[in-house]
């Protein structure tokens, strides 16, 4: 908007600092508040990977000596991945003060579960080892780039088609955690997009320009069948979840009315279940259970809970005294839990301080209700974020908003000056950032956190990051040239081409056609994978929406470092049947290198260190 909107659309727009701070603080409370019911459907009972949250809490548990291992079979040899079950040996208050607890069988003392010094002392070296590594090919690639795109399908491939492979062990760690049915998945979706349909749209015409360019390239092409299989596979999961109970009293002749009984469920999300709880066992499609694989007891470091009819997989959770099993898990104790009116409430305040902060600082500019039909598709699309984050460990935030962008583009009319304005306003609020707070959430449902504690963290914490970053951001403009040769600012003018494309122009010939195809495609295979049961082996078969289409939307080099990942992990566990403890700390290691070491490289970028 400041730098490169142009002055027919109402531009340059440049905001004082505390316009920034207004806007900012606006954008960042609604995202938290939103996190907490979604916290409740993908970390809690869907159980998805988060894998950069997971690798978190495996190195804090292993720093901390506790012992989780995996047999090669995909049984943990101490407590389940669920919550508090990376925790430390000490034990936390019960659930309640007025309700006994049967002790489990075969209860461990504080002991149990904790790594023996040499045991520790070598994931120690490990974790290290991987750390050192990542990071001197991380230091090594900033001095010579090319590493980071190496043509391993030729040079043709590589410039015509950005068919390069990435080294990165960070990517590599990450598809170690994914495991092999994700990155295959993306795999395919690489191979589909950047292997039939790149070609497809450049040859015929659809989209002439360079392949890497996002206005009339390929690249800015395939984006949007894309967003359409996102989208149709986030659309069907949603339905799903919200037509279950009543198609399911259908089926059970209870009628209509009857039906509505039984939508109970769909408040799962906003709710939380009474005292008491089951056993839940998941089964991964490749038939290694997943990392969430049992439903851990109500407190920290409880025992190891298995299968309650026959199973094989450690003694029978106990249960809260005069309470039935509920359909799911309470996963810490009702006082350390967020509470459904406190998330009611800031829910609703939250989108009043966000529609009323963007109407103070762009006033007129942007109309109202544009704002509030913006804040609530955020609310709808930051679901679709979350699960890709959930599976991939990428929160395709730039292509959601997409979404949000083209439908203000069809509400907002072309002769409207303001309307590629409008349409960035709607964008930006669309790039709800419920799905980089989940990571922090997955650490902390692994490690025992209280999630109140968490939630007014995160509160605390977006309060302070949008004062700091406004007038960090005034900093950066102060001092450097924006866009310049160091702050070539991409994803802003990715933003901006979308926009100007849907107020003006509209989708790229032909994209309309197939983005339509493909959503109709994976709207079917996302019921017969929602059909098939979780243990079924042909459900592995069946892509995945959302790992399909993020291969499509990112570049070739970033999805074959992960199916690297996931092929290791695969021929670890199934292949050599070795223990999972080291290679999730080998993955840790890689992810924890080079992130740190990025640091360092962008240091080292600021201060105009040359590359080789």
């Amino acid at each position: 908007m400041e730098f490169l909107l142009a002055k027919s659309e109402n531009g340059p727009l440049r905001l004082s600092s505390w316009q920034l701070v207004v806007w900012s603080v606006g954008v960042c409370y609604f995202g938290v508040v939103f996190a907490v019911p979604l916290r409740r459907q993908v970390i809690i009972r869907e159980k998805l990977k988060f894998p950069s949250g997971f690798s978190t809490a495996v190195l804090i548990s292993m720093l901390h000596g506790r012992h989780t291992d995996v047999k090669p079979s995909g049984q943990y040899d101490s407590v389940p991945s669920d919550f508090a079950s990376l925790a430390t040996g000490e034990r936390a208050p019960s659930l309640s003060s007025d309700r006994s607890v049967e002790p489990a069988i075969g209860d461990a003392d504080n002991d149990e579960g904790r790594l023996s010094p040499s045991s520790w002392k070598r994931n120690v070296q490990l974790m290290l080892l991987c750390f050192v590594v990542s990071g001197v090919l991380t230091i090594v690639s900033y001095f010579f780039p090319i590493l980071r795109n190496i043509p391993v399908f030729g040079s043709t491939a590589a410039a015509s088609w950005l068919w390069a492979f990435n080294p990165s062990l960070a990517y590599v760690g990450q598809g170690v955690i994914m495991g092999p049915s994700t990155t295959l998945h993306m795999l395919l979706g690489a191979v589909v997009g950047w292997g039939f349909l790149s070609p497809l749209a450049h040859y015929r015409g659809w989209a002439p320009g360079a392949i890497d360019d996002w206005e009339s390239g390929s690249k800015g092409w395939i984006v949007w069948i894309s967003l359409a299989i996102m989208l149709s596979d986030a659309v069907v999961g949603l339905g799903y979840l919200a037509l279950r109970p009543v198609l399911t009293g259908l089926f059970q002749g209870k009628g209509f009315l009857g039906s509505l009984e039984m939508l109970g469920d769909v408040r799962l999300l906003l709710s939380r279940r009474p005292a008491g709880y089951t056993t839940v066992r998941s089964v991964d499609p490749e038939g290694v259970q997943d990392s969430d694989d049992h439903v851990a007891t109500l407190r920290p470091a409880a025992p190891l809970c298995g299968s309650e009819s026959g199973g094989t997989h450690g003694p029978v959770c106990p249960r809260v005294r005069g309470n039935e099993p509920s359909g799911d898990d309470d996963d810490a104790p009702t006082d350390q839990q967020v509470s459904s009116h406190i998330v009611a409430i800031g829910l609703v305040l939250s989108v009043l301080v966000c529609i009323a902060c963007t109407h103070v600082v762009f006033g007129n500019l942007v109309p109202l209700f544009a704002t509030i039909i913006a804040v609530l598709m955020a609310l709808v699309l930051s679901i679709m974020g979350v699960r890709a984050l959930g599976e991939t460990d990428l929160n395709p935030v730039s292509g959601i908003s997409k979404l949000a962008q083209l439908f203000f583009a069809l509400i907002i009319p072309q002769s409207n000056k303001s309307s590629v304005l409008i349409n960035l306003v709607a964008g930006a609020i669309g790039a709800l950032q419920a799905g980089d707070l989940m990571q922090d959430l997955k650490t902390g449902h692994l490690l025992g956190a209280a999630p109140k504690a968490q939630f007014w963290g995160q509160v605390i914490g977006a309060t302070v990051g949008a004062v700091v970053s406004a007038f960090i951001y005034r900093l950066y403009t102060a001092v450097y040239t924006i866009p310049g040769e160091q702050y070539q600012v991409p994803t802003a003018f990715v933003w901006i081409f979308t926009a100007r494309l849907v107020t003006g122009k509209g989708l790229p010939p032909m994209a309309r056609e197939w983005a339509f195809g493909a959503a109709v495609l994976f709207a079917i295979l996302t019921m017969v994978r929602i059909r098939l049961q979780p243990s079924s082996r042909w459900q592995a078969w069946i892509p995945g929406g959302i790992a399909v289409a993020v291969g499509i939307y990112n570049v070739p080099s970033f999805t074959l470092a992960r199916t690297v990942g996931g092929l290791l992990s695969w021929w670890w566990r199934s292949k050599m049947g070795w223990q999972e403890t080291p290679l999730v700390v080998l993955a840790s290691g890689f992810i924890l290198g080079e992130g740190v070491m990025n640091i360092a490289t962008l240091i080292m970028q600021s201060l105009g260190v040359p590359h080789m």
